[in-house]
């Protein structure tokens, strides 16, 4: 709840359903790179889907429908763009598991790709929504790496317990909602270490 200096006027968030909140996160976080975007803190943008279209239905003038798409080429990752003089790419997830990530649920490729960025000086990370725990975390790429090397020998996920241990909780707000720049600056001080 939001009191307001004349104690006239409140504002109480209402609690979302987890599905409903769930199918939210992309939204949070477009509207968090929108508010940095407007307040000129950073150029963080949604990479859009390269999609070859190859059946539309006309159900009427105004409208078409989209029946047969196909990627053009496997995607890298979610959202990128420069901040502070650094560049960043990071991708997005959620699971709904109640004890850990599935790695499967994140393409060998596009951490190849989050490593190659870190490689070249860039900073890398995912962002990860656990609904049923209702909390988001960053995960810095270079362990997210070395959880996807370790699956190659059997481990399939990254348990609660590492992401924890490992990760940063970022505490959802206002605006930005989901303020992962302040993990960021972290990060760029602990580079400069």
């Amino acid at each position: 709840m939001v009191n307001y200096p004349n104690q006239k006027k409140t504002f109480t968030r209402q609690k979302e359903s987890q599905a409903n909140r769930g199918m939210k996160f992309e939204e949070m976080l477009n509207e968090t790179n929108a508010y940095y975007r407007e307040h000129d803190i950073a150029m963080i943008f949604k990479k859009p889907i390269p999609i070859q279209i190859v059946k539309v239905d006309y159900p009427s003038r105004s409208g078409a429908v989209i029946k047969e798409a196909y990627y053009k080429i496997p995607s890298t990752t979610d959202y990128n763009g420069i901040y502070r003089g650094h560049y960043i790419d990071f991708e997005a997830k959620e699971t709904q598991n109640k004890t850990s990530f599935p790695l499967s649920n994140i393409h060998a490729h596009q951490i190849e790709h989050l490593a190659r960025v870190r490689d070249h000086g860039g900073i890398s990370f995912l962002l990860l929504h656990l609904r049923k725990l209702d909390a988001i975390y960053l995960l810095d790429s270079k362990h997210l790496i070395g959880y996807h090397n370790r699956a190659k020998n059997g481990r399939k996920s990254i348990s609660f317990e590492e992401i924890k241990t490992h990760g940063y909780l970022i505490a959802e707000g206002f605006a930005p909602r989901v303020p992962y720049l302040d993990i960021v600056d972290y990060l760029i001080e602990q580079k400069k270490a």
